[in-house]
């Protein structure tokens, strides 16, 4: 009789293990559309569609850790984020061997902005509004000799917003949050794309461990492109 109680005890230990919310990154700098953040928490955008519709599929919960940039570097690399979505390899400067990428689920394409009396290309020397943290490879080499300053901004939107005050004449955007934040602006105070620096594939990556129904993801991912999900979530924001 006293096997029964212990049976029960590790079958509750089990399901419980089994229940554990699936955790996904989500950098505080992120903005729409791609994530809407408020009070620290993620609320809505392309990412929080994409991510909640991927855990829906595979049966779990998910748990959003919105946070610093350096924060998930290091959390990635201890193997504490399960799923990290909008990612390209070459904006990745830590290990993640214990990780497996997915199918890519949309193209990123890098923009460099002006106001609209501004469309000459950037002098030598010349300041660009950048998103704190992000890795611009293109860009890189001219940051390194200085033909190019970066003047960093805490999200995407904020660059934005201070190239219309005029801080300085080009930043960097990526073209979904550069058509989000033009909505909001008047016809003739619309931003224009002078040139495209960088054209990514995105995926996501996600933990090969035990503890995280890693093939079941992957196969989602791929259900997803196939079924046309990703280009309704995009559709949806544009």
């Amino acid at each position: 009789m006293r096997l029964l109680p212990l049976a029960l005890l590790l079958l509750s230990a089990t399901l419980g293990a089994e229940e554990r919310p699936l955790r996904f990154s989500v950098i505080e700098s992120w903005a729409m559309p791609m994530m809407q953040i408020d009070n620290g928490k993620a609320t809505g955008g392309i990412l929080y569609d994409l991510q909640m519709r991927l855990a829906q599929k595979v049966g779990r919960r998910a748990e959003l850790l919105v946070m610093p940039r350096l924060r998930v570097q290091q959390m990635l690399v201890r193997g504490e984020i399960d799923v990290r979505c909008y990612v390209n390899p070459a904006w990745l400067q830590e290990p993640h061997h214990q990780y497996i990428w997915s199918v890519p689920f949309m193209v990123q394409r890098d923009l460099l902005v002006s106001r609209p009396s501004d469309k000459l290309a950037p002098l030598p020397g010349e300041t660009i509004g950048t998103v704190l943290g992000f890795i611009y490879p293109q860009l890189q080499s001219q940051f390194n000799t200085g033909q190019l300053v970066r003047e960093d901004s805490r999200t995407q939107e904020l660059a934005l917003t201070k190239l219309v005050a005029e801080r300085y004449r080009f930043t960097v955007s990526n073209e979904l949050s550069l058509n989000w934040f033009n909505r909001q602006q008047p016809a003739n105070r619309k931003l224009p794309a002078v040139r495209e620096v960088a054209s990514d594939l995105v995926a996501c990556i996600v933990r090969d461990a035990p503890d995280v129904p890693t093939m079941p993801l992957l196969r989602a991912l791929v259900q997803m492109s196939n079924d046309g999900e990703f280009t309704a979530i995009l559709a949806k924001y544009r």
